[in-house]
């Protein structure tokens, strides 16, 4: 026996290296083994949704779950400044408008302040926005600067629970926000591309790609990223490594096309962002 545990040692060294360098898939476009990775600093240990004002990467503006505040980052330096927007919650995702800010909480109520009160330490003028979804827990946010609109997708909602659907909202984001139409993801076109996803498909966020208008969906718990048309049709998913993807809990798109993917921290690894640069695709 002292003589076979030397050799199953090194097969379980083995084996371990070879599952921490196994390649991903690669979504067309990206190389998912090879991201350029931001630490962040320990008061976005927990970060929960970012975002970039009119697609420039040169500031990441980014939310955590647990503090009502906006928290803005250049690329790759960790001294952030902050704005309090609203007292503490369960906050889970970030868009930005022309001239607002939108976070969205777990239950689906929305607040929005004036972007260029970033700069202050904290804003009085944020309104919030409760009742305008059904009950539910959300998780995804992305904003169409161009007109006005916010795109809503449930992760749990009780209304989805018989339908084999994940449901999505748009609203109108102006003097006031309306939702003014709606979508859905079909999970049965999701299992035909990926098998059966277990304990349904649970999305965490969402952004749409500005050269392609296809749409990129996470999902933390399934550790999965879904791509669908501009219609909502599945067309693709990917497993994400949970060496690699910690826990994925935010996504967005420079206006060059890079990905950029963050994920929370937790005792043993920081939070981070994962940007992965754009490769025009083959045709």
């Amino acid at each position: 026996m002292k003589f076979i545990l030397p050799y199953i040692v090194v097969l379980l060294v083995l084996g371990t290296a070879c599952s921490q360098n196994s390649k991903d898939p690669d979504p067309p476009g990206y190389h998912f083994n090879e991201p350029e990775k931001f630490n962040l600093p320990e008061s976005l240990l927990e970060v929960s949704g970012i975002a970039f004002y009119q697609g420039k990467a040169d500031t990441v503006y980014a939310i955590q779950d647990e503090e009502g505040k906006l928290f803005a980052l250049p690329w790759k330096v960790k001294k952030q400044t902050h704005t309090r927007f609203a007292k503490k919650g369960d906050y889970e995702d970030l868009a930005l408008l022309a001239n607002k800010a939108v976070v969205l909480k777990s239950n689906g109520w929305l607040y929005t302040f004036p972007f260029d009160e970033r700069h202050f330490p904290e804003t009085d003028s944020t309104r919030e926005w409760k009742g305008l979804l059904p009950p539910g827990e959300y998780e995804s946010l992305f904003a169409d600067a161009k007109d006005n609109s916010l795109y809503v997708l449930c992760k749990n909602c009780p209304g989805d629970k018989t339908t084999d659907r994940v449901s999505g909202y748009i609203l109108t984001c102006g003097d006031s926000v309306m939702v003014t139409g709606n979508f859905f993801i079909d999970e049965k076109q999701l299992s035909t591309v990926a098998g059966k996803v277990k304990r349904g498909f649970r999305p965490s966020a969402l952004a749409r790609h500005p050269l392609t208008n296809e749409w990129y969906i996470l999902s933390a718990v399934n550790k999965l990223l879904v791509i669908t048309d501009a219609q909502w049709k599945v067309k693709a998913t990917y497993p994400l490594n949970g060496n690699r993807f910690n826990q994925p809990e935010g996504i967005a798109f420079d206006s060059d096309g890079n990905l950029y993917i963050s994920n929370e921290g937790d005792d043993l690894t920081n939070g981070n962002i994962l940007r992965f640069v754009w490769q025009q695709r083959k045709k």
